[in-house]
């Protein structure tokens, strides 16, 4: 862990990405106005950051028009999974819903060579405007819900036919399209991303910073004027984990609360873990907030899990039992059923959720959320039956690009 304390107080310090990852092997130091790729790629603001990468607003200076630049961590020696399994989606034609890969080169930095993917522009995730809606009570849009849904079911089930998994599905890795910003004017675009906020990073004994340091600290952006969710399509991004179908990783970064349980209770998992965390996403599209909060420990999340869609399977009682006897804890059964065998789910929907149209969501997250892979309900099948219960043509879902 770095020691911030010797470096002038900054609230960028303890908000943004973490400093120890800027060493040799880890992330590319940047300041704004900096260029990529012989000057074509000129860094004006950060769009955000990862366990792996940065990733910046940049101008692309051959084409006169703006794009995203994710530049990965020295210690990705090879050729990314983004990267490949981009290349593999787009030699199987599946592109749509997709973030579209525009560039790719490698840079030599302080701390090793980083391989950089060049993207479209595109809006804020899923994630950030949920959360926006949040701060005043309210909630997006049936028909935007099931808008989202519709697109995002579609996707991965397109990416499971061609034999591909995403790995790391959830409202941070889902962004909206935002065609207008691509060209427009700098000051336009600052009044929707937020003017960069930016500070000197300085030693408090006056010492220069390593050559692996940033001398500035950079403010994501807020995306404080961008209110299209209504007009916008969606698209998968941040292709990290994913692997292909038959050759899965021997684990999965996952962030805390949206583990796949058979990721706890079991040794292998395959492309079932994105309908798990679809289901997860599809809720929060719903209810603002995660399914499973994390105390960061995975006995307290595995306890929610029980019971939410149904009881945890038989198979798994005795790893259950371990997990507990590890934790050294009592428990409540926190997702209990109610008098009539209805799970916490069907108890939330019914007390939350009062649109007719976004009642179609209920057996579509039971379905996708199944304790074992094999019970889960595929994408393509999800769709189906959302596109039945909501009188959706199946033709709309499928066609539409906004």
């Amino acid at each position: 862990m770095e020691d911030l304390s010797i470096y002038h107080a900054s609230d960028l310090l303890h908000t943004q990405e973490t400093m120890s990852l800027y060493r040799a092997g880890g992330f590319h130091p940047v300041c704004l106005g900096d260029t990529l790729n012989q000057n074509r790629y000129e860094l004006r603001h950060k769009l955000g950051w990862g366990g792996f990468s940065t990733v910046w607003l940049a101008r692309d200076r051959k084409l006169e028009k703006w794009v995203s630049v994710k530049i990965i961590i020295a210690d990705c020696l090879e050729q990314s999974r983004d990267l490949l399994i981009l290349q593999l989606l787009r030699q199987k034609q599946v592109s749509k819903y997709i973030v579209e890969l525009l560039d790719s080169f490698t840079h030599q930095g302080p701390n090793g060579n980083h391989q950089c993917l060049v993207f479209e522009l595109l809006g804020p995730t899923i994630d950030h405007v949920v959360a926006d809606y949040g701060i005043s009570e309210d909630r997006l849009e049936p028909e935007v819900i099931l808008k989202i849904t519709r697109q995002l079911l579609h996707i991965v089930a397109s990416i499971h036919k061609a034999g591909c998994a995403h790995g790391d599905i959830s409202g941070t890795n889902i962004a909206f399209t935002s065609y207008d910003l691509t060209r427009s004017s700098e000051t336009e675009i600052l009044r929707i991303l937020g003017t960069p906020e930016c500070e000197v990073l300085a030693r408090l004994d006056g010492r220069p910073l390593g050559p692996g340091l940033p001398r500035q600290l950079v403010k994501a952006a807020i995306w404080e004027d961008w209110t299209e969710e209504d007009e916008e399509s969606i698209r998968l991004i941040d292709f990290g984990q994913a692997f292909a179908c038959g050759n899965a990783p021997s684990r999965l970064a996952q962030p805390s609360g949206l583990e796949a349980p058979e990721t706890i209770f079991t040794v292998t998992f395959d492309y079932r873990v994105d309908l798990w965390r679809v289901g997860c996403t599809i809720y929060t599209l719903l209810f603002a907030s995660r399914p499973f909060q994390s105390l960061g420990t995975i006995d307290y999340v595995v306890m929610q899990m029980i019971n939410f869609v149904e009881e945890l399977p038989k198979e798994w009682a005795q790893k259950w039992r371990t997990i507990k006897e590890r934790a050294g804890r009592t428990y409540v059964n926190l997702q209990s059923t109610d008098d009539t065998g209805r799970s916490k789910l069907e108890q939330k929907f019914n007390n939350q959720v009062h649109d007719p149209s976004l009642k179609a969501l209920l057996p579509v997250i039971k379905g996708l959320m199944k304790f074992l892979p094999s019970a889960r309900m595929e994408a393509s099948e999800a769709l189906q039956l959302l596109d039945s219960l909501a009188n959706l043509e199946p033709e709309a879902s499928e066609n539409e690009e906004n």
